[in-house]
C-alpha cells in the first residue's frame, strides 16, 4: 500500500483508509476480522466519530492491542448521547474524553471538528477547546471534516492541520473551492464517500437514502464507464478521487471483512489515466449546477 506525507504533521499515511461509519450495525467479529486483516494488508489510517454509534468502543475492543501501528482520526461537535447541546465548549471536552476511553487509548492522532457551521467557528469556542486537547496530548493534530464555504472559512483560520471533506466523481465542488486553499497550507486532506456511496448501482433510491443527492446527479452525469462490470466501476471511481491533487487518503466505509483488501488491490493500480480523469472533470463542468455542493 502506498504510502502519502499527509501535509505538514509529517504522518506518513496509507493511501487507502479506514471509515468507521458502517460498523456501528455489524458483529464485533466481523470488526476484528475485518480491521486485523486490513493493518495486515497496509491499512494505518482509521477515521471514526463520537456520533456513530459504538463504532469507537468497537475498534477500541480489537485494535487497542496494535495501537502503535495505525492513526486514529476522530471527529467531535455531536453531544451523541452527552446531556447538552452540539457545539457546547463543556460538552465538546467531554465527548473528547469519552472517545478516548471507548478507543482505549490514552491519545489520537487527529480530532477532527465534525461539520460545523462558519457561525459556530467564527465564535471561537470550539477551536480553543481542540486547541486545549492538543497542548494536554489528548490529540496530536487537530482538524475540521465539512463541506462548502464552511470548510473554506475554517481553512482561511490557519489553525487547522487536517482537512476532511467530501470528493467522488458525484461531488466535485471541493477540487476548486476548497483543496487549492488547503494546499497552501499543507494541511493533510481526506477524502470521505470518495466512491459515491456506489450510488449508480442502486435502480431507485428514496429521498431519505445516504445516497440519494449523488444517485440523482449520476443519472444526469451518465458516466460511460458506469456501464462497466461493477468492480471496474467503483475502480475508475476511487483511483479519480485519489488522482486529485492534494488528497493524502480516502476513507471508504464497510463492514464486510474482506472489502478493504478488495478495495486495497484497486487503488494499487495507480493513478487513474489522465485522459479518463480529464473526461470525468470535463464532464462534471458540463452537467453539475450551483447547487451541486458538497454533501456533508
Amino acid at each position: 500500500m502506498e504510502l502519502r506525507t499527509y501535509g505538514n504533521t509529517g504522518m506518513k499515511v496509507s493511501t487507502l483508509g479506514f471509515g468507521g461509519s458502517e460498523i456501528r450495525d455489524a458483529s464485533k467479529t466481523d470488526v476484528e476480522k475485518l480491521l486485523n486483516r486490513a493493518l495486515d494488508a497496509g491499512l494505518n489510517m482509521i477515521d471514526t466519530a463520537e456520533c456513530y454509534g459504538d463504532s469507537e468502543e468497537k475498534i477500541g475492543d480489537v485494535l487497542a492491542h496494535r495501537r502503535d501501528e495505525y492513526y486514529l482520526f476522530t471527529k467531535c461537535g455531536h453531544a451523541a448521547g452527552v446531556n447538552g447541546p452540539d457545539w457546547d465548549a463543556k460538552v465538546l471536552e467531554q465527548t473528547i474524553d469519552r472517545s478516548l476511553k471507548r478507543l482505549k487509548t490514552d491519545y489520537v492522532d487527529v480530532v477532527h471538528l465534525h461539520s460545523c457551521s462558519e457561525e459556530v467557528l467564527r465564535q471561537g469556542d470550539v477551536i480553543e477547546v481542540l486547541q486545549r486537547a492538543k497542548e494536554a496530548g489528548k490529540t496530536r493534530f487537530i482538524g475540521y471534516s465539512g463541506d462548502t464555504t464552511d470548510a473554506l472559512y475554517a481553512i482561511r483560520t490557519g489553525v487547522f492541520d487536517s482537512l476532511e471533506t467530501s470528493l467522488n466523481i458525484a461531488d466535485q465542488e471541493a477540487i476548486e473551492l476548497t483543496l487549492p486553499e488547503a494546499r497552501k497550507r499543507n494541511m493533510g486532506i481526506i477524502a470521505k464517500r470518495p466512491i459515491a456511496n456506489v450510488a449508480w448501482m442502486y435502480d431507485t433510491v428514496t429521498e431519505d437514502n445516504y445516497a440519494y443527492d449523488y444517485w440523482k446527479r449520476l443519472n444526469e452525469l451518465k458516466y460511460d464507464f458506469l456501464t462497466e462490470e461493477s468492480q471496474r466501476a467503483v475502480e475508475f471511481a476511487l483511483r479519480f478521487t485519489l488522482s486529485t491533487e492534494g488528497v493524502h487518503t480516502a476513507i471508504v466505509g464497510t463492514a464486510k471483512p474482506d472489502r478493504w483488501k478488495q478495495n486495497a488491490d484497486l487503488v494499487a493500480k495507480g493513478p487513474l489515466e489522465q485522459e479518463l480523469y480529464d473526461a470525468i472533470r470535463e464532464r462534471w463542468r458540463k452537467v453539475s449546477r450551483t447547487d451541486w455542493t458538497g454533501c456533508i
